[in-house]
């Protein structure tokens, strides 16, 4: 079999600028989302595109229009007609834009149905949240649809919906999806869009503030902190009947990193031979081939979802089958739709006597939204030349999905990974498998305490973890690292081992591509 080609399972998504070569695709999508409301004019895009072409945006998924946003910045004045549509939008042509202003004005929201249920939403509302920063804007506000009410109109009425919906005892289809974004609702506007049939006409007032508001700031507010949010996952083995009974379980744990707004999530290595359980016993050197074909099935499953749940996945690792020769690898699905693939380096004893596994050969560092990142997997963190190597290609954080089969094998996992924190100032996360799978060799028992390491300093956690699970029991941790700290960490800690390495007396060479390097 030959390597595959991850490109066919990419989902090359694009937050980018509009442009006016969009606009067929533009109104095809007003027709789909809103049937029977008349699209905007070539006039309108251009006029909007020419006076504030930062406000509008799309989404491109594999070349094709998903989503679009519009805007313009109005100054806020409690008397501003925000009950009148056609008057704050300039009736779609946004010449009242005002580029002084402090307010950011949505006019539209698109999310194409053939690309509903992938969260696009709150990408784009993320992206006007961070123009809103940049530009030192103090706040949001958007005339929210009500596509549900007309369904129930004639048993409630605007008012009693919309209070329900907030109340989460109604579901709105956009009100819903707004007020999970952070939106606060602060009225509600009879005769918005009076042939907005599906609202009977109606629209929510929704504001969003700005919390690193300046008044008077001429530029963004500085953070001085960087979190980025990990899920790090301890998942438990188990019996299933079919790839879907597996895709259930991790969807459970997706859907919980994307609620909370996760960065990254992290599965344990082999954690796919789970599916060894729903198909017919074998030799495990034969087995571990077998469990190969649902390589596409995974592909196609986790690229998807690092989509939809808006999450960059690290799905754990899995056996793969190139040019006769069986690989463990682990995948990077990035939420832009990207895929990259680090190969195992070190094999264990196990791996070779049981599976008969190769080793790759090659450090990778995925370039990700936050920062530098790499995946050493399980026995590979135990070599520290790896995490040297890794660093030295800019990598920040590393990620540790591991299978050990008793406590001694974990302790090993996570003491090198705690060393590996101290040796190169980064962040390593470990996710391991816990339960067992009965009658499946080499895969049958089971031992993890996955957690989050950072350096050992003033500025960390005591004992140098940051988050960890229970031992052996299948749950989760999610927590927030800051980069921003582990880079003044890297130039004013108590030691500084990265810097202080004494590369006169000795240095790590390696092979890449054919050529020699050295750290």
């Amino acid at each position: 079999m030959e390597p595959i080609d991850l490109k066919e399972y990419e989902w090359k998504t694009v937050i980018r600028p509009m442009r006016i070569e969009d606009y067929d695709a533009l109104v095809e999508m007003q027709r789909a989302c809103f049937p029977g409301m008349e699209p905007w004019s070539k006039e309108h895009i251009e006029s909007q595109l020419k006076i504030f072409p930062k406000g509008q945006i799309v989404i491109e998924i594999d070349g094709q229009i998903a989503a679009s946003s519009s805007s313009l910045i109005v100054q806020n004045d409690p008397n501003i007609a925000w009950h009148n549509f056609k008057a704050v939008s300039d009736n779609g042509y946004i010449r009242n834009h005002n580029p002084k202003g402090d307010t950011l004005y949505g006019i539209e929201m698109m999310v194409h149905p053939e690309y509903r249920g992938l969260k696009l939403s709150r990408r784009m509302y993320d992206a006007r949240k961070e123009m809103c920063r940049e530009m030192n804007l103090a706040r949001m506000i958007i005339g929210g649809r009500i596509p549900g009410y007309h369904k129930v109109a004639d048993k409630m009425t605007a008012r009693e919906y919309v209070e329900r919906v907030v109340a989460k005892a109604e579901f709105d289809p956009v009100l819903t999806a707004q007020t999970a974004n952070g939106f606060a609702l602060q009225g509600l506007i009879p005769d918005y869009l009076p042939n907005d049939k599906a609202s009977c006409g109606y629209a929510t007032y929704l504001e969003w503030l700005n919390l690193d508001y300046k008044p008077g700031a001429k530029r963004r507010f500085h953070h001085l902190v960087e979190p980025i949010r990990i899920t790090v996952v301890q998942y438990e083995m188990r019996a299933i009947r079919s790839f879907d009974e597996f895709a259930q379980q991790c969807d459970f744990f997706l859907d919980v990193a994307s609620d909370y707004k996760s960065d990254f999530i992290l599965f344990p290595e082999l954690f796919t031979t789970q599916l060894l359980s729903c198909v017919e016993p074998t030799r495990p050197g034969l087995a571990a081939r077998r469990l190969a074909e649902f390589t596409t099935d995974y592909l196609e499953y986790f690229s998807e979802r690092a989509i939809k749940y808006n999450v960059n996945v690290i799905g754990g690792s899995h056996f793969v089958l190139e040019n006769d020769t069986l690989y463990n690898i682990a995948y990077l699905f990035g939420r832009d739709g990207s895929i990259g693939k680090q190969y195992k380096i070190h094999i264990t004893p196990s791996e070779r006597k049981w599976w008969g596994i190769e080793p790759g050969d090659k450090v990778e560092v995925f370039d990700t939204d936050c920062g530098k990142v790499a995946i050493q997997i399980c026995y590979d963190i135990e070599f520290p030349e790896l995490t040297r190597i890794a660093a030295n290609k800019g990598a920040e954080m590393i990620f540790v999905p591991y299978n050990t089969d008793t406590r001694h094998g974990y302790l090993r996992v996570k003491t090198c990974a705690q060393a590996r924190c101290v040796e190169n100032q980064v962040y390593v996360a470990i996710s391991g498998c816990t339960g067992n799978l009965p009658f499946v060799e080499n895969a049958d028992i089971h031992y993890a305490q996955s957690g989050v390491f950072t350096p050992c300093d003033a500025e960390f956690a005591r004992d140098g973890i940051a988050a960890e699970c229970n031992p052996n029991v299948e749950t989760i941790v999610i927590h927030d690292v800051d980069l921003e700290l582990l880079r003044r960490h890297r130039l004013e800690g108590s030691v500084q081992n990265w810097n202080d390495r004494r590369k006169d007396l000795y240095k790590v060479q390696y092979l890449e591509d054919g050529e020699q390097g050295y750290v």
